[in-house]
């Protein structure tokens, strides 16, 4: 660990000689980003952006979230508006959907860093998500962006203990993953479906759970959560299914294999992601 603080602090000094931006979102991998480069910015004296797109693809409650955690590293913030559904081509949920949304908004990033000053732009990509099928990560590569946290091989566990130490708030907030990752590839996406997705969630993290995810499946509500949960929601199930009925949902399912990240791209051929079925 001493070792990846040295060379993470390291990536960032190269960084402050010029005006930064990060792309933020407000989760712990971009806001140890943002403080990082804050600490840096204050010994040569130049300004950190942080960017935030609101877009159709998150839960409102995100960007609140973002505010906040920019205002606490003393970060200048920016808010982008966009509307990535038409704009970037992925309505249809096509399966490089990441990537086309991924370039439409790290365009936008790129713009408003541009045109605040700053040359560079970094994200939060962490080492753990390059053993993922991440196609964004092609967009990131193809715009010149910036990834310190996988230069310096830092694995997630890592950036939410490094976060932890400088007194991040969001250190242990779990992954946020856009809403469209809920929907099968070839599902078409519509606001409403996703502000569904974003309510039913909403009441299914009141009940006090960590990793959960409603992945939709037409007229199927599939509710993943980590294994020491699903007692808890098997207990529930009455008020839940009741709650999520009342949605528009005709049928509530408990996934017996639990919270996994990015199940929906386990039904893709391998040649597409890479990897075996089930393999994270």
């Amino acid at each position: 660990m001493d070792e990846a603080r040295r060379r993470l602090h390291q990536i960032m000094a190269g960084y402050a000689d010029e005006n930064v931006a990060v792309a933020f979102s407000g989760g712990a991998d971009s806001s140890l980003l943002l403080k990082l480069a804050v600490i840096h910015a204050k010994e040569t004296g130049t300004r950190v952006f942080a960017v935030t797109a609101s877009t159709e693809l998150h839960p409102a409650g995100d960007m609140e979230t973002a505010k906040k955690v920019a205002l606490e590293t003393g970060a200048e913030h920016i808010v982008l508006a966009v509307r990535e559904l038409q704009a970037a081509g992925i309505a249809h949920n096509p399966v490089d959907r990441c990537y086309r949304c991924k370039k439409y908004l790290f365009e936008a990033v790129k713009d408003a860093a541009a045109q605040a000053g700053a040359a560079v732009v970094l994200d939060g990509t962490n080492a753990d998500d390059l053993e993922q099928y991440r196609p964004g990560l092609r967009a990131l590569e193809e715009l010149g962006i910036e990834s310190p946290l996988k230069k310096a091989g830092l694995t997630k566990a890592q950036v939410r203990q490094l976060a932890q130490e400088y007194g991040i708030s969001v250190a242990n907030r779990p992954a946020a993953p856009c809403l469209a990752t809920r929907f099968p590839y070839g599902d078409a996406i519509t606001v409403d479906k996703l502000r569904k997705v974003e309510q039913g969630e909403a009441y299914l993290k009141c009940l006090g759970l960590y990793n959960v995810r409603l992945r939709v499946h037409g007229n199927v509500a599939r509710i993943e959560a980590d294994e020491r949960d699903l007692e808890k929601l098997m207990r529930e199930r009455k008020a839940i299914a009741g709650e999520l009925k009342a949605l528009g949902y005709g049928y509530i399912t408990l996934d017996m294999e639990g919270f996994r990240s990015g199940s929906m791209d386990e039904a893709l051929p391998r040649e597409i992601t890479g990897k075996t079925k089930h393999q994270p």
